[in-house]
């Protein structure tokens, strides 16, 4: 018979429930419209909250963090312009405490812009928001040659994105050679 200390069983369960004791190669490919992404086994597949959603994850919360993180993606055409959609993602915060960054980069799936996001989340409830402080959010575009662009966007709890933030570029091929976004207008 095998005995375990308390403080390994704690570990134990404190790893399965954060999800943080996950190793780089327990990944799955999942198939999201055209295109295949790279995601951790224990990020749960969810339905997705509503019909523009193409499919949606839920991301363990990390230590210290209550809640879960969201992964979200969709599929638009050309739609607005790269500005456009950047504003359209700083508005999901309140200015007030906001830090903004930016980059360009080229994955397998198409050239794409990165943002990242902090500071209080304005969280759709309905057609209310709820104000979430210490958010992150992690949002790609992925123009995919003849299939449009593709969006990935992970948001949540400062703690849990961060710890998730690795495992998110890399379900995509993010590069490690990314320049900065400039923006008409600057930031």
């Amino acid at each position: 018979m095998l005995r375990s200390s308390p403080l390994a069983i704690t570990l134990a369960i404190a790893a399965l429930t954060t999800g943080i004791a996950r190793s780089d190669d327990e990944v799955r490919e999942v198939k999201v419209g055209e295109i295949t992404i790279k995601l951790p086994t224990n990020w749960i597949q969810q339905a997705p909250s509503n019909r523009l959603r193409l499919a949606q994850f839920a991301v363990p919360a990390a230590a210290g963090d209550e809640q879960p993180a969201e992964l979200s993606i969709f599929a638009f055409g050309a739609g607005a312009t790269v500005a456009q959609q950047v504003q359209r993602w700083r508005g999901q915060f309140e200015p007030t405490g906001r830090q903004f960054k930016g980059s360009r980069g080229k994955s397998p799936l198409g050239e794409y812009i990165f943002v990242q996001l902090s500071g209080t989340f304005n969280k759709p409830a309905g057609r209310r928001t709820t104000p979430l402080p210490g958010a992150r959010m992690l949002m790609v575009m992925i123009a995919v040659a003849g299939k449009g662009n593709y969006f990935l966007k992970l948001v949540g709890p400062e703690k849990t994105v961060s710890a998730g933030s690795q495992a998110f570029r890399a379900a995509f091929g993010a590069s490690a050679d990314e320049s900065p976004l400039e923006l008409a207008g600057g930031e």
